[in-house]
């Protein structure tokens, strides 16, 4: 069950960046992040074990990271199939190589902060917590798109997954301050202060 499901996310990687008109460069990177993937999946994998959901992360109960990232960037991006082979990688409990996945973006697309934000999480979920390569990845995005929303809210979640509750809603109450009210992903943040703002709030371990 594994290879298929393996199979299916690069397909259906490959047809959504086609659809979206994506040639040249971008598509023969894609490309090699899914077979740098695949081929880390079929050395360190176990395709026939059956599948199950990983663990929630502490502070991360009430969204998933790629709920929260199709909340800011839409569901279909040129990044997305970097992204999503890593949470692949990452589901399957190879954490090393979904940070290797975005370590490969980011050194080829250095001004994209939505890898850098997606390093920032990899790096974040295969330490056990927020780190300074963690810091440095989410203060890139954060430089590269100056005022956008997206890594500070990330940024919260690491904070949050590293025990730092108070630090990520405080964070996050700055962002809505700054930011309109008919903002699409303002009730994603909105949901996380009302989520760990509340003291007797349950994290699961």
């Amino acid at each position: 069950m594994g290879w298929v499901v393996l199979l299916l996310l690069a397909l259906l990687a490959v047809a959504a960046l086609r659809l979206m008109g994506v040639r040249g460069a971008m598509l023969q990177a894609a490309g090699a992040a899914l077979l740098f993937g695949s081929a880390g999946y079929a050395l360190q994998g176990h395709p026939e074990l059956p599948g199950s959901p990983a663990a929630a992360a502490p502070g991360r109960d009430f969204v998933s990271l790629a709920a929260a990232r199709h909340a800011f960037f839409g569901n279909f991006t040129p990044e997305e199939s970097w992204l999503r082979l890593s949470d692949a990688l990452a589901g399957s409990g190879d954490s090393e190589g979904a940070v290797g996945i975005l370590q490969n973006g980011v050194g080829r697309y250095p001004k994209n902060p939505q890898l850098w934000i997606g390093l920032g999480n990899a790096l974040v979920d295969h330490s056990g917590g927020l780190t300074p390569p963690a810091e440095f990845a989410y203060r890139r995005a954060a430089e590269l798109a100056p005022g956008q929303p997206a890594a500070p809210f990330f940024y919260g979640l690491a904070l949050a997954h590293s025990g730092d509750r108070e630090g990520a809603v405080a964070l996050w109450r700055n962002t809505l301050a700054k930011a309109p009210p008919d903002a699409s992903w303002r009730p994603l943040v909105e949901q996380g202060v009302a989520t760990l703002g509340t003291p007797s709030a349950p994290v699961r371990q």
